[in-house]
């Protein structure tokens, strides 16, 4: 799962992005401390973190916006801190809000982007309207962004960054405050980016985005990789299936935290009304647990088995969830602004 030495900056590919020993301070707070990471031609990096835990910090280094205090990347064959210019032309940023004008339409902004991409007038329109098409907006192309809900200006965003067709897209957070139908909507269009062709490094918060988007993740707290792997490896590490039983009343707590104990491997975990403890032996472990409480007189209000989820495997690497950590935020020192965000999707 963790491996030992880390390829070569060459073994990313020429489409891919590989950094190794990726480290930025801010003055005494290190918000990255020796970061490695490898996203071969074609495939999605999931980077899993709570707010604060280094991700884009990461992103502003492998898209240029800041430098690396010590470390190398290389993105799309082109080297971060020798060659600039040429990883901004080869890479797209969708960062964490959506960098489009509100006041202008839709096609405006990506026609506008297009020609500062040099891509000459009749072909900025064209790729537009191409993409706005691609991405549900034709309807709504000639209407000023600043009417367009939050999905749709997410899609917006993800448009443009794909204006130069380049050959790795960077998403920072890309579903962030959007509701549950506009992010299943932008992981149908990030999911088909794929199909494409695209290498992708994606940034979350939601542990259900990185199972349903990532072939890869890597999970980073307070500036370090903490674990790395598939979903399925990551969920691995937690162990096999978990008993969750709630009760009527907290007065069965204690005997119920008992019971439990005799049937599970580890300490039980009470959480209000709610005891759950990782089990072996699934359905039977679970019936005979069962058939103990209700001998103990323990009253249930409910029973299930389940499966680890990464929620739980953050909660075992960090002993919290990966959920906004404000606190946790505002101790990863300054973050590159939205205009930031703005001029790497337009740099050529």
């Amino acid at each position: 799962m963790h491996p030992s030495t880390h390829p070569s900056a060459a073994s990313a590919g020429p489409g891919g992005i590989e950094a190794n020993g990726l480290v930025k301070r801010y003055g005494d707070v290190v918000a990255l401390a020796g970061l490695d990471l490898v996203v071969p031609p074609g495939t999605v990096l999931g980077l899993l973190g709570p707010n604060g835990a280094g991700k884009t910090t990461a992103v502003s280094i492998l898209t240029t916006l800041i430098a690396p205090d010590a470390g190398t990347a290389v993105v799309a064959g082109a080297d971060v801190v020798a060659d600039p210019r040429a990883v901004r032309a080869r890479i797209g940023l969708s960062g964490q809000y959506a960098a489009v004008d509100e006041h202008l339409t839709g096609f405006e902004n990506l026609d506008m982007i297009g020609r500062l991409y040099r891509l000459g007038r009749r072909r900025a329109a064209a790729r537009g309207r191409e993409l706005l098409e691609r991405f549900s907006l034709t309807d709504a192309a000639d209407r000023p962004v600043k009417t367009y809900s939050g999905g749709m200006r997410r899609r917006l965003d993800l448009a443009a960054a794909l204006v130069a067709e380049p050959p790795v897209l960077v998403l920072d957070e890309p579903t962030t405050g959007l509701d549950p139908r506009s992010r299943n909507e932008l992981w149908d269009v990030i999911r088909e980016l794929v199909r494409r062709g695209s290498t992708l490094l994606l940034t979350t918060q939601y542990m259900e985005e990185a199972e349903q988007l990532a072939d890869d993740i890597v999970v980073i707290d307070h500036g370090r990789e903490i674990a790395r792997g598939t979903a399925d490896e990551l969920k691995a590490m937690v162990g096999g299936e978990r008993m969750e039983i709630s009760l009527h009343t907290d007065a069965d707590l204690d005997t119920a935290r008992r019971v439990v104990a005799r049937f599970c491997h580890g300490e039980p975990h009470i959480d209000g009304r709610t005891v759950a403890a990782p089990i072996s032996g699934g359905a039977q472990t679970l019936t005979e647990a069962l058939r103990a409480l209700d001998s103990a007189g323990v009253g249930l209000l409910d029973v299930g088995l389940r499966r680890p989820t990464l929620d739980d495997v953050f909660l075992v690497l960090t002993g919290h969830v990966a959920e906004d950590d404000a606190a946790a935020a505002s101790n990863a020192g300054p973050t590159p602004d939205r205009r930031s965000d703005e001029s790497m999707e337009v740099a050529v």
